[in-house]
């Protein structure tokens, strides 16, 4: 029993301030859809279109992350303080690299993306403009990401919770002063840039450049790392692992993110309407992943750290636990999600059209919640004993077979909206979910990674 409370308590301890990081991201995201939203369906759709490009960009960093994290937890697990620094120095390569090349790629693309994602002429032009100055701090972006799973690969959730807590208010501030003109709230004259959408992208990345900052300070400062004592030395071994693990679960990644590219350009031939309510609801419905966003962190770390005591037991209960708790609280969450869907749509628009369908789709995906829990949990326990490969399959078979084919059927040949669009989305989630359980039930990826950590 006591052996019992203690694990909860460490799970407890190293989940905290990633739920916390994750509610106060979501407040921000709130603060920030609802100051777009503000301006119309048209700067909502603007902004939205790109973000699954954003998505697929930052999904290869924080896969490599991943790889940097699952090592680090495991040689911590096994006390093997050397390959714990010598990871940490890997980390500093891949963040230079894969930002230097991820800048000048989508520096390279910003003046087409947006007619490839077919958005429609009226947001053209504020869509590429986003995406542009979105994407000029990259590195900075990279470098929170990566450094971000450096340091919970060695226990420190408390810092990019830190970090991304300034970098969330940096956005919002610089949001208030950039996307409004000059007014008077209150009897007090506030100044303003009146920059509408590109005083949002300009905040956006000034924020990105502030947390990637403070993410390396924090790294360099690390006593786990050690970094500004050993310097930095490229480890051919160490490196391999890194990107043995990572660049499978860069592949899953970007099979998702690719998925979504396609899943939004289909939604975006829907017209403006569809693709607000779609933009809005996702941003929306982050809220009620907290919990399972949350607890993955934990998971992925601790998972590392039972490989590397090479003990499969604990692993299983550790996963049993934490599946348990994210989808009890997710279930709760997935409630809330639709009973108030009607009014958390109307905190980030007054369009009418866009709230009763955004609504809609928010009560098709609440009853998933606990499903998705479970997912993100496993994702974090794959990621944590460095099982990334198989995963790759998965995605293939539930983003492609499952997603897209569907939203194409239900859009091209069945004439149907948003709503059964999001149906897909659900379904594609609720497949995954199973796949990762049956293989994680069993136990060979478990065995595999035990014996490769010997």
């Amino acid at each position: 029993m006591e052996k019992s409370r203690h694990k909860l308590s460490e799970i407890v301890n190293l989940a905290w301030p990633a739920i916390l990081q994750e509610a106060l991201n979501t407040i921000v995201n709130y603060i920030d859809t609802a100051m777009i939203g503000g301006m119309g369906a048209e700067a909502s759709a603007a902004v939205g279109l790109t973000g699954t490009v954003n998505w697929l960009v930052m999904s290869i960093p924080g896969a490599l992350g991943i790889g940097v994290l699952s090592v680090a937890a495991q040689a911590n697990g096994a006390g093997d303080r050397e390959t714990v620094r010598k990871a940490g120095q890997q980390s500093v390569f891949i963040t230079i690299v894969m930002g230097l090349i991820l800048t000048v790629l989508c520096l390279a693309v910003s003046p087409f993306i947006v007619a490839w994602l077919g958005g429609d002429e009226l947001i053209r032009a504020d869509a590429t403009e986003y995406f542009v100055i979105t994407m000029i701090p990259l590195v900075f972006r990279v470098a929170n990401v990566v450094f971000s799973n450096a340091l919970r690969g060695v226990s420190d959730m408390k810092t990019p919770m830190y970090a991304n807590l300034t970098m969330n208010i940096v956005n919002i501030v610089l949001n208030f002063f950039l996307i409004y003109p000059s007014r008077t709230v209150l009897g007090i004259s506030i100044p303003g840039a009146g920059l509408r959408v590109t005083g949002c992208a300009i905040a956006t990345a000034a924020s990105f450049v502030m947390g990637g900052t403070m993410m390396l300070v924090a790294f360099l400062r690390n006593r786990e790392y050690m970094i500004t004592e050993s310097g930095l030395h490229y480890d051919r071994h160490v490196m391999s692992k890194c990107l043995g693990i990572g660049i499978p679960a860069s592949v899953k990644r970007s099979i998702i993110c690719f998925g979504h590219v396609a899943f939004s350009s289909m939604i975006a031939k829907l017209g403006v309407i569809p693709l607000a309510a779609h933009t809005i609801a996702i941003q929306a419905e982050q809220a009620f992943y907290i919990p399972g966003y949350g607890f993955q962190s934990a998971a992925a770390t601790l998972a590392g750290n039972a490989v590397g005591e090479r003990n499969k037991e604990k692993l299983r209960h550790l996963a049993f636990t934490v599946c348990l708790m994210a989808a009890t609280l997710m279930f709760a969450a997935g409630s809330a999600l639709f009973i108030f869907s009607e009014g958390l749509m109307g905190i980030f628009t007054p369009d009418d059209a866009v709230i009763r369908l955004g609504a809609s789709v928010l009560k098709i995906v609440a009853v998933s919640e606990p499903v998705y829990g479970i997912l993100v949990i496993l994702e974090g326990i794959f990621d944590g004993i460095g099982d990334t490969k198989a995963p790759v399959l998965f995605s293939i078979i539930s983003m492609w077979g499952i997603r897209i084919l569907g939203t194409y059927l239900m859009i091209n040949l069945f004439g149907l909206g948003l709503e059964a669009v999001w149906v897909m989305m659900v379904a594609d989630n609720v497949s995954r979910c199973i796949m990762l359980l049956v293989r994680f039930l069993r136990g060979r990826n478990i065995d595999r990674a035990i014996e490769m950590n010997i």
